[in-house]
């Protein structure tokens, strides 16, 4: 055979591979194979096994059996310091460095340049700035990470990885921190790895993130390889049903969300009216709520999405009327609104949300605390059965109530804040991005449970960056823009263009209820369209260098 039709070498090879804990099979004969220069996506549903398998590359686990060969040569990590010192490095999807360390000691710690068996801290600090400089990123080295944002503390995340010689970089949802500019730099990072001959394990449960920079996939599913097929030859659709365990046509039918209410549903009393809010980033925001309806909170970063569930949940003061119904409310702090029958699932589950290190059971019923207590003392008879019955109820996969909730799945820690208020039975749920950071399969039964909840009388105000699930879910579409209210829109009326066009221009015209159906309009609100989806992630702009912000 001409040796130009033989394949290169795999610089990466897993074979085999299986894990156990107590009670649960993490990986039952996994496998994943990476060539040199590749970017090879791992995907599956939380719970499917891509962070245990990862574990086991860079010898944060121990396999139970199974091959590892690396540039065909077998390796055996016993902890993650031998496979970085191999070529193996880490990106957490948690940035795992030190906050009050300058920047150039977080790149180096562990392997700090030296002189006469002193530190070099002047060939360390230059190091840092040119690893950095390679990014895109332009900041003072000697500065503490702390008193750097989110995106740049990610970036040099990635420098200290790059910066190992190695071979291998494992990019656990690198995005996740990331605007879109950022998220567009990133990606130039890995496509300049590439080039340099350097592999990528991606791992992501953004699907459009995969065609930009991926060139092949690994799909898994129970602990299982279900598949692995180039990037470029499969539809988002079918990496969705090898992922489920469905078939292609089923997943179609059941359109881009979980949603499967079709159509407006009766609406009841209202609930909530929120009129003029005045207060942090609110300049004027209105909103309704009835019973038994889904009403949707759209606008981009910064339009206070966020703030007019703080407000209404009494969590931020904020001015302006607010009546509960029909009644006029002013909320001395959130123990009041959830007197009043209301619920507020975060937008941060980790920082907001979840307090790892206490046990589902703990975080499950934090919120009725004080309905099962007497005298201080907790029912604990009665808690276990509400915790039992929200955990099968929802499907809450867990090795029992009293597993750590840091130990669940983030579709499965979000189901446990949902069962938080649920079990208070609430009138009222706002959910400011419910299903953020959580794979297709957790997602679309969030996203159902919110639709039965709707159907069932409750009344929930939901706030999402993704405009399908937007428009699919809501029965009514309020759009803000600069704090204000710019537009509604029922369920006839909404679409993503309409949506994205008052999200962009928010004018007097897109108030009254609509956007004109005439050719021309819809021109323009595709026009519009093509702008905000920039901005939301759909089609990234054209990068920047990252600077000091």
């Amino acid at each position: 055979m001409s040796d130009s039709l033989v394949a290169p070498q795999p610089l990466l090879v897993m074979e085999g591979i299986e894990k156990a804990f107590p009670g649960v099979i993490a990986l039952d004969g996994a496998s994943l194979r990476v060539a040199p220069g590749e970017v090879h996506a791992v995907i599956g549903q939380n719970g499917a096994g891509k962070s245990t398998l990862m574990k086991i590359l860079n010898g944060a686990y121990r396999r139970d059996a199974g091959t590892i060969l690396l540039d065909g040569q077998p390796v055996d990590f016993h902890n993650p310091r031998e496979a970085q010192d191999a070529g193996v490095s880490t990106i957490y999807q948690e940035i795992n460095l030190v906050p009050y360390r300058s920047v150039a000691e977080n790149i180096f710690m562990g392997r700090e340049p030296r002189r006469w068996g002193m530190l070099d801290r002047e060939r360390m600090n230059r190091d840092a700035t040119a690893v950095l400089d390679r990014l895109g990123v332009h900041v003072d080295v000697r500065r503490p990470l702390s008193t750097l944002n989110i995106a740049l503390q990610q970036m040099v995340a990635i420098a200290r990885a790059i910066s190992t010689d190695a071979r291998i970089v494992i990019m656990d949802e690198p995005t996740s921190s990331l605007d879109e500019r950022e998220v567009e730099v990133l990606f130039d990072v890995i496509r300049g790895l590439k080039a340099d001959g350097i592999s990528a394990i991606y791992i992501s449960h953004r699907l459009d993130e995969l065609y930009a920079v991926c060139d092949r996939v690994t799909i898994m599913r129970d602990g299982k390889t279900i598949d692995e097929r180039a990037v470029a030859g499969a539809s988002k659709v079918e990496l969705v049903a090898r992922m489920l365990g469905k078939e292609i046509g089923e997943v179609s039918r059941s359109g881009a969300t979980g949603f499967q209410h079709r159509g407006a549903r009766p609406a009841g009393e209202v609930l909530v009216e929120a009129d003029d809010l005045q207060g942090a980033r609110l300049d004027g925001a209105s909103v309704t709520v009835r019973s038994g309806e889904i009403v949707g909170l759209a606008g981009l970063l910064g339009s206070g999405r966020t703030e007019v569930a703080r407000a209404v949940f009494g969590a931020d003061p904020a001015s302006g009327g607010l009546r509960v119904r029909g009644k006029p409310v002013r909320w001395k702090s959130p123990r009041d609104a959830i007197r009043a029958g209301f619920g507020f699932s975060s937008e941060d589950r980790k920082a907001d949300g979840i307090i790892p290190y206490m046990s589902v059971r703990e975080n499950l019923t934090l919120a009725a605390l004080p309905v099962l207590s007497r005298n201080g003392i907790v029912d604990r008879t009665e808690q276990q059965r509400i915790v039992d019955r929200f955990i099968d109820r929802l499907g809450i996969k867990t090795a029992g109530p009293e597993q750590k909730i840091r130990e669940l799945s983030g579709g499965n820690q979000q189901k446990v804040l949902l069962a938080r208020w649920l079990c208070l039975n609430p009138s009222l749920l706002l959910l400011d991005e419910p299903t953020r950071g959580i794979d297709v399969g957790a997602k679309a039964e969030i996203q159902g449970l919110i639709d039965e909840l709707a159907d069932n009388g409750l009344g929930v105000l939901m706030i999402s960056s993704e405009l399908e699930e937007i428009t699919e879910g809501a029965d009514r579409v309020v759009v803000l823009r600069e704090g204000r209210t710019v537009a509604e829109f029922d369920h006839v009326e909404v679409s993503q263009d309409t949506v994205m066009h008052a999200m962009a221009h928010g004018d007097d015209e897109s108030r009254s209820r609509g956007v004109e159906e005439s050719s021309g309009r819809r021109l323009q609100a595709q026009e519009d369209g093509e702008t905000v989806r920039r901005l939301v992630g759909a089609t990234p702009a054209s990068p920047a260098p990252l600077d000091e912000r």
